[in-house]
């Protein structure tokens, strides 16, 4: 049986473990290495792609709530300008109401006045028709007779003295 000497073990034994090493590092160790490099490059991308996308998200998220924030702004501007308006309309129709009813109201009074002043004067000339007519009928009835007509002389003498 050939031994070998342990020295001689253990300096094969380490220079094959050179070797592997070398042949490992040359065939096994920069693929290895490359891939997780280009693998670790990928995540890297694929996280700042992800954070870049996070990123936008949160600007179109302030955007969205921005634009929606302006609309209500907007609508509670319209709605107040409506609500302004329909004010306004109701002042107005309620003052043209109120003028035209004044002006109604000046007009009927004007026509009450002026109908009062026609049946006044209606009623002045009826009266003086019917005064005459009744003096008429009572002087002829008065004078028919002679002497009612003395009598009636002299009481107009008696009053014409008087006065």
């Amino acid at each position: 049986m050939n031994i070998v000497a342990p020295e001689s073990l253990i300096l094969w034994t380490t220079i094959i473990f050179i070797i592997l090493l070398i042949l490992l590092r040359k065939f096994a160790w920069k693929p290895i290495l490359g891939a997780v490099r280009t693998r670790e490059t990928s995540i890297n991308d694929a996280l700042a792609a992800a954070e870049k996308a996070k990123l936008e998200m949160e600007n179109l998220h302030a955007d969205n709530e921005k634009l929606l924030q302006e609309a209500r702004a907007e609508r509670e501007a319209m709605m107040k300008e409506a609500r302004e308006i329909k004010t306004k309309m109701i002042a107005d129709a309620k003052e043209d109401a109120k003028a035209e009813a004044d002006k109604m109201v000046a007009h009927a009074q004007a026509a009450i006045v002026s109908e009062k002043k026609a049946a006044i004067a209606e009623m002045k000339q009826t009266v003086a028709s019917l005064s005459l007519e009744i003096a008429e009928k009572v002087v002829k009835h008065e004078l028919s007779d002679s002497d009612s007509q003395l009598k009636l002389v002299n009481e107009m003498l008696g009053d014409a003295k008087l006065n």
